[in-house]
């Protein structure tokens, strides 16, 4: 996925353990704070952050793409927990990876496959290219009660725990040689029209597409709900409405001082088709 977010960026070594979260949990019920219960019970001495609750449920490109836009702003040794689990209950895999200075525990449902693309640790298939990933398969590093309906707290949340207080990643399950891949759905070229999706809808209304400038012609005309978007802008002021490169690498619709989501009836999955001018 393209993006401003490249493994260069420097992450010193914490001697805090911290551990993140990524989850359609919301904040109404008590699923996080379970999660989070479990953690300190087995690791008390841990920072506990929030990358995002508000993953729109079940929706696993969205929770792919926040995990992706947060990663590598922490420390090396943070683990990660991306938990959007549609498949819960099912024979998918629960899984950690260890990869490049972070590891990270989710369903294997292709919710971690951007950030491994990212880190070039990740081919077209999903075979993992110097990342060790795992099955979370022993006992020992589970809740001794297991819930059919609430893997985030008896396995994904004592894997976390146990991995940043130090247990080896081997010690956790047999080794995996790849992952599934199919968090984020592709741009598409027919022709000279180019369609892409909304990931995420913002706090601020702006909705964020998999579109990056690579992947639209020049001087290009954006096809969003009843509007044509001439060109890409500089800045949210430029315009009432329009597209410009986000904070993430990824192509936004936006509205001058206002919700461009909500006031053109934009959602996660929408289509912004591009034609050249």
């Amino acid at each position: 996925m393209a993006g401003g977010h490249g493994a260069a960026l420097h992450c010193p070594v914490t001697t805090r353990p911290i551990i993140t979260f990524t989850t359609d949990f919301g904040t109404t019920d008590t699923y996080v704070a379970e999660m989070k219960g479990v953690i300190l019970g087995i690791t008390p001495d841990v920072t506990l952050v929030d990358i995002s609750h508000d993953v729109w449920p079940q929706n696993i490109g969205q929770g792919a793409f926040l995990l992706r836009r947060a990663f590598n702003h922490f420390p090396a040794g943070t683990v990660h927990i991306a938990v959007v689990d549609p498949g819960v209950g099912t024979d998918r895999r629960p899984i950690a990876v260890r990869a490049g200075s972070w590891l990270f525990v989710a369903p294997d449902n292709g919710v971690l496959a951007p950030s491994l693309l990212a880190l070039d640790l990740l081919d077209s298939s999903g075979r993992l290219h110097g990342a060790e990933g795992v099955v979370l398969a022993n006992p020992a590093y589970r809740r001794n009660q297991v819930s059919g309906t609430f893997h985030g707290r008896d396995i994904f949340a004592p894997a976390a725990a146990y991995l940043a207080s130090g247990v080896p990643l081997t010690e956790l399950g047999p080794t995996i040689a790849s992952v599934l891949t199919t968090a984020l759905p592709e741009v598409v070229g027919v022709g000279v029209r180019v369609q892409g999706r909304v990931l995420h809808v913002d706090h601020f209304g702006n909705a964020i597409t998999n579109l990056s400038l690579s992947d639209v012609p020049a001087n290009p005309v954006f096809l969003v709900g009843r509007l044509r978007l001439h060109g890409i802008s500089s800045s949210y002021q430029e315009a009432d409405f329009a597209v410009l490169v986000g904070s993430s690498g990824q192509l936004e619709v936006a509205a001058r001082n206002g919700s461009a989501a909500r006031e053109l009836g934009l959602s996660v999955g929408d289509s912004i088709e591009v034609l050249p001018s």
